[in-house]
């Protein structure tokens, strides 16, 4: 089975209650807000991105976040970096785990809002705090983000979707106050290579998803273009989707009376790309 074949076979819809509630909330908020952090994931740059979040965020500043720098692949992604440079977007490439990148986001923060905080001083009033509204589809480190900002455990993080319920404003020491969000998706993933990106990179809840589907476009992927991984990786080389299963099984003693195991297949791939164990990979190829 190719990619293409799998994806047109799946069929992800994902939109609960809750996110059309976060959008409605959202807009009430909105004319509190300053500035605009919009969260994606470098390995799915335009998978990630909220279809609709122009209407959502109207005319508000805005830096585009791409997190997870550490498990993208950087050639690609800085591709996908420069088109949307070049629509006028600010994009900072961070790596929340380790590295002391979210204080760009603090500096470049404070450099977009330098003219609100001109005009009160020259109105004589004292520098505001900064309202930041902190949005993205599910599991693509928002909570991580405001973690770092604001220098303690204000939201809950896991390495899974859905953990964000309600919209939470959050002081920090650095001038800003951060409005998180549950994860958004849109109505329908109309676009199945798109549904299929977010879904191996765990932002649809994986007991919604069809295992098999998601493990075959995740070898795909890494076959069609990153051949040397998937060797490293799972001593894999051909894209025989059978033999796949097989290479893989034996690799992880992963069988069932005598045969290969393929839910315990599955979700150990899946769960390779959501761990990190599979690293330096962008979903999103650039074409």
């Amino acid at each position: 089975m190719n990619n293409n074949e799998s994806c047109h076979k799946t069929s992800i819809n994902w939109y609960p209650g809750h996110m059309a509630k976060t959008k409605r909330l959202i807009g009430n908020e909105l004319k509190n807000i300053d500035i605009v952090y919009e969260i994606v994931d470098a390995r799915i740059p335009y998978s990630s991105k909220i279809k609709d979040i122009n209407n959502l965020i109207k005319n508000k500043s805005r830096i585009l976040i791409m997190t997870k720098k550490d498990l993208c692949d950087i050639d690609v992604t800085k591709k996908w970096i420069k088109y949307y440079e070049e629509q006028g977007y600010i994009v900072l490439l961070v790596d929340l785990k380790e590295s002391q990148d979210y204080k760009k986001i603090i500096e470049c923060t404070h450099n977009i809002t330098k003219d609100i905080q001109e005009k009160r001083i020259e109105r004589g009033l004292k520098e505001k705090e900064i309202r930041v509204l902190v949005i993205g589809i599910p599991n693509v480190g928002k909570s991580t983000l405001i973690n770092k900002i604001t220098g303690k455990k204000s939201a809950n993080v896991e390495n899974r979707p859905g953990v964000t319920k309600q919209l939470n404003y959050l002081k920090t020491n650095v001038g800003i106050t951060m409005l998180d969000t549950p994860g958004i998706l849109w109505p329908k993933l109309d676009d199945q290579n798109v549904a299929l990106n977010i879904a191996s990179t765990g932002g649809i809840r994986s007991e919604i998803l069809n295992m098999d589907e998601i493990c075959i476009h995740i070898l795909n992927t890494l076959y069609e273009n990153y051949p040397s991984k998937i060797k490293e990786i799972y001593n894999i080389t051909n894209n025989d989707v059978m033999e796949m299963y097989e290479v893989i099984a034996k690799k992880i003693g992963a069988f069932k009376n005598g045969e290969a195991d393929y839910e315990r297949v599955s979700l150990k791939v899946y769960n390779d790309v959501v761990s990190g164990v599979i690293k330096g990979v962008t979903f999103d190829i650039w074409k």
